[in-house]
């Protein structure tokens, strides 16, 4: 969770909370680590990061937009910006789709 703060904070986003969410709390079994955070303004973020060697195709991001709703009904409310950090290679269709869904890559 560190490597998400410092990278976020070089960028001037700062958040007075951030809780990790387990995915099994969500029902799904994938490999990623899901947060909710809220930033000095009051608005909400989900952030997800994710750690793979395969490359994200397009099918990838609506498994990621299924997740996400799962997170908004178990939070109870939506969030203002979804983040997410990829260390793997991004299908550049996969990539235009997040960003068209309001995805912030990093």
């Amino acid at each position: 969770m560190q490597i998400i703060v410092d990278s976020l904070r070089k960028q001037g986003k700062l958040y007075k909370k951030m809780q990790d969410i387990a995915p099994s709390e969500l029902g799904i079994r994938n490999r990623v680590k899901i947060y909710k955070a809220t930033d000095i303004n009051g608005y909400f973020w989900a952030i997800f990061a994710i750690s793979q060697k395969s490359k994200l195709f397009i099918k990838d991001v609506k498994k990621f937009e299924e997740i996400y709703a799962k997170l908004a009904l178990f939070c109870d409310h939506n969030f203002k910006y979804k983040i997410i950090f990829i260390d793997a290679p991004i299908c550049s269709k996969a990539k235009e789709a997040f960003i068209s869904l309001g995805w912030k890559i990093k």
